[in-house]
């Protein structure tokens, strides 16, 4: 889809508004503010009007889309089909701490404006040449809104919202995967649709490693609860132990995230899924786990995360021996930082996956979630959260010192 054509592009667009009203409906009910301040928790009316706004302004509205990645962030921009849509959606006019208040449309009319736009833009998408630049703006949308919908996603999780989605299937156990040393071209080559944080492709020296072939699953995190993991400071960062007294403290954490029962003694992991408690198998993917947890985890083994070069050796080198990925996103070992000949997409701007305010701060998470769509699995996706987030669909995997 990065290479995407525009009668591909056409189809995606379609299926990912089709997806968008999908997941918008199962927030009809969702209009007042939680009481809660977790930065997270984004309105869902303004996210879909937002997905609508992001392509309208970026295609239908900018008179310089073909210039693709050159176009300037402030060029001059045509009126709206919603003529208070810049107030209500641009978080430029519109910051997050005021979207629970603003004086939103109804449903109904968020509905509209999404069918409204997509028509705009495949209108626009028809008479469009079919090279890079020109088609930069359609697939920076489509993967936009394949962005929010995952974030949706994970907003019904995190506000028990019931949503019927699959888990990932458990996993046989399978042997630690040893990767020789090599050269490796590290990000995205010139040439289609790539997210900025990935630019540029830069060749770096791996020395050989032992990679899990898989995440680390609840029986395996469960006996590091057993063993008192979230009471002993040795295993935990400085930074890690002062976040997990506060989240005790809050809510007497000693697990991870949405978790009501864990351990040997309990017989079972309990986490809640959209509202529901469900029964967690042993041999499923452990998830919801901040960056500090995993990190322990890892300490407690005897093992480290990966870092970010060695996850995409893996998965572009050893699928074929059992390296599996797509399930939830993993934490790696590596801080997100600016890579040789890094800069920011000006669309970026518009939306929570701005990298250059987390430099040094975040940590890149690699792979796909599944609350994700398939068009998202890509090797060399990069995202990235700060260490503390843990609402997401995240998991990891180590490797042996």
């Amino acid at each position: 889809m990065r290479r995407a054509g525009r009668e591909l592009l056409s189809l995606a667009l379609m299926d990912a508004r089709n997806h968008t009203l999908h997941l918008l409906s199962h927030f009809e009910q969702t209009i007042e503010p939680p009481a809660t301040d977790r930065p997270e928790l984004e309105r869902p009316l303004w996210l879909a009007g937002h997905i609508g706004w992001l392509a309208e302004y970026w295609i239908g509205r900018n008179p310089k889309r073909g210039l693709g990645f050159a176009c300037p962030a402030d060029a001059l921009r045509l009126a709206s089909i919603e003529p208070m849509a810049d107030g209500w959606f641009s978080p430029a006019l519109a910051p997050r701490a005021a979207r629970w208040t603003l004086d939103l449309p109804d449903m109904e009319a968020i509905r509209a404006y999404l069918l409204h736009t997509l028509e705009s833009t495949l209108e626009v998408l028809e008479k469009t040449p079919e090279d890079d630049e020109s088609l930069h703006f359609f697939r920076a949308a489509l993967f936009h809104e394949d962005l929010r919908c995952e974030q949706l996603v994970v907003l019904a999780q995190t506000l028990g919202q019931p949503l019927k989605l699959a888990l990932p299937a458990a996993m046989q156990p399978r042997q630690a995967l040893g990767i020789p040393a090599r050269r490796w071209q590290l990000g995205s080559p010139h040439g289609g649709f790539v997210f900025d944080v990935e630019k540029w492709a830069h060749e770096v020296q791996v020395p050989e490693f032992e990679i899990d072939a898989q995440l680390v699953t609840w029986g395996q995190f469960v006996e590091f609860v057993d063993d008192g993991g979230y009471d002993m400071p040795q295993f935990w960062l400085p930074q890690g132990w002062e976040w997990l007294q506060r989240e005790a403290q809050a809510e007497g954490r000693r697990g991870p995230r949405y978790v009501e029962q864990i351990g040997a003694a309990s017989g079972a992991v309990m986490q809640s899924l959209f509202g529901r408690p469900a029964r967690m198998s042993a041999s499923q993917s452990a998830m919801h786990l901040s960056w500090w947890e995993a990190d322990a985890w890892a300490r407690w083994a005897g093992r480290r995360l990966p870092t970010e070069v060695e996850w995409e050796m893996a998965a572009c080198t050893a699928s074929r021996q059992g390296f599996r990925w797509g399930d939830v996103r993993e934490w790696t070992a590596s801080t997100l930082r600016p890579w040789p000949g890094f800069e920011a997409d000006g669309w970026t701007r518009h939306t929570d996956f701005e990298a250059q305010p987390n430099f040094g701060a975040a940590r890149v998470q690699r792979g796909a979630s599944f609350a994700a769509r398939s068009r998202m699995k890509h090797p060399k996706f990069r995202g990235f959260a700060l260490p503390e987030r843990d609402d997401a669909f995240v998991g990891f995997r180590t490797c042996s010192l």
